[in-house]
């Protein structure tokens, strides 16, 4: 496996990759005895963070290889369609993937997103409109909305 750390407004980030694409992008991680830094191999989402951040980018186009269970990775689909500067709860993410009475479930696999930002768990946000869990804290998850709403 090989990692970088990409330096971001909210966090200096960990990211790894496969031969398949990206497997995760961490706030707090460290790499493995068994990872290879590999700067290099990481020119694509560095480039489309540092547009990202800077608003000239609204969807990542990146290979992904997040592992998960069937269900995980029905919601982080459903992510992936939030549009940029958008926000749903997660009854709303529940009722797209067929499966309305899973919300908390759909909050489970949410914050297990292996791949915040790229996959936008932070434009998740409670039934009543609060900011609820963020792995990268709840102050990068209003940078991130703010970052989007106010382009």
């Amino acid at each position: 496996m090989d990692y970088t750390r990409i330096e971001t407004p909210i966090a200096n980030l960990l990211v790894a990759r496969n031969e398949r694409g990206i497997t995760s992008i961490s706030f707090r991680g460290t790499e493995e005895d068994d990872w290879v830094r590999n700067d290099d191999a990481f020119a694509d989402i560095r480039e489309q963070m540092n547009a990202y951040f800077a608003k000239e980018l609204r969807v990542f186009k990146l290979p992904l290889a997040p592992r998960g269970t069937p269900f995980q990775l029905d919601v982080w689909r459903a992510l992936r369609d939030i549009p940029y500067g958008e926000t749903r709860s997660y009854a709303q993410i529940a009722r797209v993937i067929g499966k309305p009475e899973a919300i908390r479930a759909v909050g489970a696999a949410n914050g297990a997103n292996p791949l915040p930002i790229v996959v936008p768990c932070h434009r998740v946000i409670g039934s009543n409109g609060s900011l609820t869990g963020f792995g990268g804290g709840l102050e990068a998850k209003r940078f991130l909305l703010d970052l989007e709403l106010y382009v």
